[in-house]
């Protein structure tokens, strides 16, 4: 089984924007199903395309399964199928022997950035760039999920 152990936090814009960055990959994302127990997403990013299905969280775990799929099968599906969707660019940034993905969301999620990174293990130490703010692994409405269906735009 695949288990995805993530945390999540703010990310400081100033502090952000003073980083050299990778170059970002374009990722729209849409959910077929999405409620506190399972998650069926379609993404889209370049050239690639992926369905994946999640499982309900415990802490910051939950089981996850994700396939390639033919892009053009990705873009159909987002296309017909979703019920709601988020936008992002998204940078792989290395620190301190780790990669910190951080999404800065565009549409109605823009003025978010979240910075994540995957774990080992829930107890695994790590060390955080000096542009990671607080953290909201703990707080749903951070998900993409629930971004897609309530965007940033309504919360300030």
């Amino acid at each position: 089984m695949g288990i995805e152990i993530e945390r999540k936090f703010l990310v400081d814009h100033e502090k952000w924007d003073e980083e050299i960055k990778p170059t970002g990959t374009v990722y729209r994302q849409g959910y077929i199903l999405s409620d506190e127990k399972r998650t069926v997403r379609i993404r889209v990013a370049d050239d690639v395309a992926y369905i994946t299905f999640k499982g309900g969280s415990t802490g910051i775990s939950r089981s996850e399964f994700e396939y390639t799929i033919p892009v053009e099968d990705g873009n159909q599906i987002l296309q017909e199928m979703a019920i709601s969707s988020v936008e992002k660019m998204r940078y792989n940034m290395e620190y301190a022997g780790n990669t910190w993905e951080v999404d800065v969301f565009t549409g109605n999620n823009e003025g978010l950035i979240i910075a994540e990174i995957e774990l080992s293990s829930e107890d695994q130490q790590f060390d955080r760039p000096k542009w990671v703010r607080e953290e909201v692994s703990d707080e749903s409405r951070y998900t993409n999920a629930l971004l897609s269906v309530n965007p940033f735009k309504n919360w300030i």
